[in-house]
């Protein structure tokens, strides 16, 4: 890329005309987003990536080898900015994501690779870094904050800390600090938390914020006066309200089971409050979600039913998001200086992106590539993360109880359809034989934690409610939040055996079992979140997983990515970690079973 002097004078020459364009747009409808005007008839004309001239006739800019696209009428509207996600949730390598999302509009993407940081550490998250950089859309990086994510509460494969963070904040392409998830960590005053950020702030970055409690009281002002700027865990209209107000962003949320656009957006739409302060993001979107229904494309077509006009739903992962990270010299707008990162479409309400150009070149058209993406190779270590003591067998997933008890209340996890959250169930259970067993005519499942970090042996057990499964059936992941050793869900002990067995064998993944026979596989060798393979063969694998799901019996959206959230033992009501069982609204341990 040119100096800063030397670009200057390019685009001020090419704008006068002294210098040809290396690529010009004619007669397009210029969504201006920093006006909030649509603007016919424009013409955009770019050097050396950058938008050199944005207005009505850019036939001076061009050139005998300058590349000249007809737009012909249709909307230039800014690359798509997702401002908070998660690579590893696709199931995909960086590159394959990209490859998924930038064709449909998506030209940056702000990820936090807290995934692979909870099984490989500062290592783990340099490998993201570095693949990063090497793609022709823009991808920053957010350091992993808190790994674990609830210190006592779970054992991840390594640790984050200030040491780390100081580390991180001086490598290209980091942007800030990855959400704090820690919030009672926050507002308790813990100085690993409040190092952290002091660290990021230091260096003029951006701490990314995740408060998940409903509670919006003094332990929320606590959490906003630790200087998180962002957050996208709120789930009602007041969340957003409450965030805004204390100066944060309110990110909206839809990804492939986190749906609360819809409920939170009315902070706009009938509260009127200033669109400014609210970003639309992901977080979280499996494969089969970015290959048949799309990215950020989604979100937005997504935004607009749910009542925003297309401008603002526009705006909000646009300028809004580039402003947030403070990069709206560099883009989220269409505008001289900024990258030429253009998405050309039809129609704003059913958003489907015809061309893409993302820093001054075409990458997509018609959904297909025009450039070659990026190889990466992989080393050995990355490929070796599920380590498990032995074998598993079915004893391993029974739950045993004192001899003689002819009744025993048990404290069981509740899945909610598309929200993050849990509920905190009590199921009076009978023990058979001094055993408590999977009950498919009262949705009773049972859950283990199998730790496959340091091959201890360990299995912590539990039970599950929701996922409605009526057969002999079991579905394991290494892919469980936050510390992801790998989880089984099941109503058969040797069917969670044989899909325990399977995943340590393939190297991690996700597995369904249904009369003991694998009916559903997608493996993921890197650090067990990731798949080698393209986007569209994980996106086919995944499919085996929720039809898995279905023929087991469950009905649930996306009933994997519920599955993976159910050691998250930052977000209420009740989680599992291989500690036991873990009660989010004190942080703190309760028994499985009480006597």
């Amino acid at each position: 890329m040119p100096s800063s002097a030397t670009l200057t004078h390019a685009l001020i020459d090419t704008a006068m005309g002294r210098v040809p364009a290396d690529l010009v747009i004619r007669n397009g409808q210029w969504v201006c987003v920093q006006s909030g005007e649509i603007i016919p008839h424009t013409d955009v004309a770019v050097k050396d990536g950058r938008v050199a001239y944005v207005g009505g006739d850019a036939s001076h800019t061009i050139g005998k080898k300058t590349k000249v696209i007809e737009a012909n009428g249709r909307y230039l509207v800014p690359g798509l900015l997702d401002p908070h996600m998660h690579v590893e949730s696709g199931m995909v390598t960086v590159t394959e994501f990209v490859r998924a999302v930038a064709a449909r509009g998506t030209t940056g993407m702000f990820i936090d690779p807290h995934e692979i940081a909870n099984v490989f550490g500062l290592r783990g998250v340099k490998l993201m870094v570095d693949e990063a950089q090497r793609q022709p859309i823009h991808v920053w990086v957010q350091m992993p904050s808190c790994v674990p994510s609830a210190p006592g509460l779970e054992t991840p494969g390594a640790t984050i800390g200030p040491q780390e963070v100081a580390t991180a904040m001086k490598w290209k392409g980091v942007i800030g600090l990855g959400e704090m998830m820690n919030f009672p960590g926050v507002f308790m005053s813990d100085k690993k938390m409040i190092e952290e950020m002091a660290i990021t702030h230091a260096a003029g970055k951006i701490v990314g914020g995740h408060y998940a409690s409903p509670d919006l009281g003094i332990p929320f002002h606590g959490y906003a006066a630790g200087g998180a700027e962002d957050d996208h865990e709120g789930t009602r209209v007041e969340d957003a309200v409450a965030r805004v107000r204390q100066g944060m962003k309110a990110m909206l949320r839809y990804g492939s089971a986190w749906f609360d656009v819809e409920s939170q957006v009315k902070a706009i739409t009938e509260k009127k409050l200033d669109s400014r302060r609210f970003l639309l993001c992901t977080d979280d979107s499996h494969a089969g979600t970015l290959t048949s229904e799309g990215h950020m494309d989604r979100v937005l077509r997504h935004a607009i039913e749910c009542g925003l006009p297309p401008m603002t739903a526009i705006q909000m992962m646009t300028i809004n998001a580039a402003e947030h990270f403070g990069l709206s010299k560099e883009i989220g707008m269409i505008a001289p200086g900024r990258w030429a990162d253009v998405a050309l479409v039809d129609d704003l309400k059913n958003f489907q992106a015809e061309m893409v150009i993302a820093k001054g070149i075409v990458i997509a058209e018609g959904g297909e590539w025009k450039v070659r993406l990026p190889k990466s190779s992989y080393p050995a270590w990355v490929k070796n993360s599920v380590k498990l003591k032995r074998k598993l067998k079915a004893e391993d997933f029974k739950l045993n109880v004192e001899s003689g008890k002819s009744k025993v209340k048990a404290n069981v996890i509740g899945v909610i359809e598309n929200h993050a959250g849990t509920k905190h169930l009590t199921f009076d259970v009978q023990p058979v034989n001094g055993e408590i067993k999977a009950d498919v005519a009262r949705d009773l499942a049972k859950i283990a934690v199998v730790e496959r970090h340091k091959a201890t042996g360990k299995i912590t057990m539990g039970l599950v409610s929701g996922f409605g499964f009526t057969a002999k059936c079991a579905v394991a992941s290494t892919v469980a939040h936050d510390s992801h050793h790998m989880i089984v869900v099941g109503t058969d002990d040797e069917a969670m055996a044989l899909a325990g067995n399977a995943l340590a064998r393939c190297g991690g993944g996700q597995v369904v079992v249904l009369d003991d026979k694998i009916i559903g596989l997608v493996e993921m060798k890197i650090a067990g979140l990731m798949s080698v393979e393209k986007a569209d063969v994980v996106a086919r694998k995944a499919e085996s997983i929720l039809e898995g799901f279905k023929m087991c019996g469950c009905e649930l959206n996306n009933p994997n990515m519920q599955l993976s959230l159910l050691a998250l033992v930052v977000i209420p009501e009740l989680r599992i970690s291989d500690k036991g069982l873990v009660d989010v609204t004190k942080f703190d341990f309760i028994p499985l079973l009480e006597v």
